[in-house]
């Protein structure tokens, strides 16, 4: 995260939390203090999500103890009964040497050993793990999420708020822009639609397109859903396209990826970027997890207790990196946001062809 939200938690003067040194022959349990007032919290950090970052970093140190002390079961426990204060009792953890002392233990707690097993499923492709991951599970999960069904718990609410925002705000942008009338736009990656939809639905002629089937799919059911509804629809109808992102032709004024470079490490991700902007005549807009070390290490706690549909990797990526291939590809950075929920990060671009 940007600005505050991006320094350390362990500057809240109104909560502290502590690891304990390391011994050779006991394990003493994290002790942990409460903020008495979560509005002083507020006025101090100028922005009070900061108290959720720190709140869930602490669960993670609550995790690692019990790792430690007595097993995967009570940790995951552990990490549930903190989360439950998230809306009045905000935690921290105090001192960098506690932080170091967390980011060290969920380094050494490595989930390769998982990825290696879940990619080896899909013949040892990557790409292909992602796809179907997308097309069966997946599918199920985030088309919950990305829907308006009330079957899904906090986080994944959390997280259909953070991506709405995100979706908002590239709308936003446009809008302020002239509009998107008989405009061609590529959207890479369109999972159901929450892009797709509202830009075609605002006049733009839109190439939508997704790794998954049940994706583009599902995103064509909601379109033609729409327009049977009596919402204006554009002159030229969007098209869904199952593909990957690397086969993605043609030449569009803008082109839009949203959420996606998660699942691109950073070598690929340059090589991706390079493509999408090779379709893009004029504009790039794309959003991604930006990689600092907050997120880095509430991505580790993440990792320790996956859920049984969450099963591809996710990357981090930092913004200087994102922007540099950018500039690479004749692109020059014109506007930034950033979405910050308590499960969703994202950092939104917009770039000019330069």
């Amino acid at each position: 995260m940007q600005g505050s939200l991006a320094g350390t938690p362990s500057a809240c003067p109104s909560a502290v939390a502590r690891l304990p040194r390391p011994q050779r022959a006991s394990c003493r349990p994290l002790q942990v203090v409460r903020c008495d007032q979560l509005q002083q919290t507020k006025q101090y950090t100028n922005q009070g999500s900061v108290s959720q970052r720190c709140l869930q970093i602490c669960a993670g140190a609550l995790a690692v103890q019990h790792l430690a002390c007595a097993g995967a079961a009570q940790a995951s426990e552990a990490v549930g009964g903190v989360s439950e204060a998230t809306s009045t009792l905000p935690l921290a953890i105090g001192g960098g040497a506690a932080i170091a002392a967390l980011s060290a233990a969920l380094l050494a707690t490595d989930p390769q050993k998982r990825r290696t097993a879940q990619t080896a499923t899909a013949g040892g492709n990557e790409k292909d793990a992602v796809k179907s991951y997308f097309n069966n599970q997946g599918f199920e999960r985030w088309n919950r999420i990305y829907g308006t069904t009330d079957d899904v718990n906090k986080v994944q609410l959390d997280i259909r708020t953070g991506h709405q925002q995100t979706v908002d705000k590239t709308l936003k942008w446009l809008d302020e822009e002239g509009g998107l009338r008989d405009t061609t736009v590529c959207d890479a990656g369109c999972g159901t639609g929450s892009l797709s939809l509202p830009l075609a639905l605002r006049g733009a002629a839109v190439s939508a397109s997704d790794i998954s089937s049940s994706m583009t799919s599902e995103a064509q059911r909601r379109y033609e859903e729409a327009a049977s509804s009596g919402q204006q629809t554009p002159t030229t109808p969007p098209t869904f396209t199952a593909t990957d992102l690397e086969s993605i032709s043609g030449s569009y004024h803008t082109v839009i990826c949203l959420d996606v470079m998660i699942h691109y490490p950073q070598d690929k991700a340059n090589a991706m970027i390079k493509h999408l902007a090779s379709l893009a005549q004029d504009r790039l807009i794309i959003s991604f997890a930006p990689k600092t070390i907050a997120y880095t290490v509430l991505k580790r706690i993440g990792e320790l207790f996956p859920g049984p549909s969450k099963a591809t990797r996710a990357y981090l990526h930092a913004e200087a990196d994102v922007e540099a291939a950018l500039r690479q590809a004749g692109f020059k950075v014109t506007k930034r946001e950033m979405t910050a929920t308590s499960f969703y990060f994202s950092r939104l671009l917009e770039a000019r062809r330069s």
